[in-house]
């Protein structure tokens, strides 16, 4: 078993989660049900499925985990663009949002190929 808290992709995507929670507050209130519980969901997946993962027992299962991550990731991204179409988030933060995501993705992705070798 692993300590989730030492890992630094953890830390960044719970900081992340932070940063989409602060995001769909300045959503519609109709969307509370909606996009806001979608994006703050999948949000949470991301350092969630990272920690379950590291109290799995073989490597196997911790990238099973982080693959899990990754999805979640993804599921966000879709939902930040569908966000931008519908004009809840600027251009701007849009940008910013992204550019941090793909890095998540790629350290997480990076991480699954280490465990893979």
């Amino acid at each position: 078993m692993r300590d989730f808290r030492k890992l630094e992709i953890w830390g960044q995507s719970l900081a992340f989660v932070k940063t989409i929670y602060e995001l769909t507050s300045t959503f519609p209130a109709q969307e509370r049900y909606g996009l806001i519980s979608q994006m703050n969901r999948s949000a949470t997946s991301i350092p969630s499925n990272i920690a379950e993962g590291c109290s799995r027992n073989s490597l196997k299962d911790f990238s099973r985990f982080l693959e899990f991550a990754i999805g979640s990731s993804f599921e966000l991204e879709t939902q930040i663009e569908i966000g931008v179409s519908i004009h809840y988030i600027t251009k701007d933060k849009y940008a910013i949002l992204i550019q941090e995501l793909h890095i998540l993705q790629r350290r997480i992705n990076l991480l699954r190929e280490r465990l893979k070798n």
